[in-house]
């Protein structure tokens, strides 16, 4: 099963990126707190207390609501985690995140 809900806050401004196929997405980041039972991993073991998990929203409507978030707005969206490859600079390249099937914003930043 592949599914994915993170609430968190928005580190930064939704960016639209326009792909080379004609497609376009909103791509932004959630930061998360990380639960007490995250392991022992490097992270866990340098006092790392947050996630920031890279997020995407494909469909026109997604991209409508997410692109008018603000930084520092508390949001939820739930999706699936995805690996995606592309070319650049002559090399294939991947990135894993979450593509987002629904979104909303929890609690509006108080920063204009």
């Amino acid at each position: 099963m592949n599914e994915v809900r993170l609430r968190g806050r928005l580190t930064s401004v939704p960016v639209v990126v326009d792909l080379p196929s004609g497609d376009a997405l909103v791509s932004f980041r959630i930061s998360v707190p990380r639960g007490r039972n995250a392991g022992r991993s490097s992270g866990a073991a340098s006092g790392q207390r947050v996630d920031s998990i890279p997020c995407s929203a494909w469909t026109p409507a997604l991209r409508r609501k997410v692109a008018s978030w603000r930084a520092g707005d508390a949001v939820e969206v739930s999706g699936a985690m995805c690996c995606r490859f592309y070319q650049a600079g002559g090399a294939t390249r991947s990135r894993v995140e979450v593509v987002v099937s629904t979104a909303k914003v929890v609690r509006r930043s108080r920063a204009a």
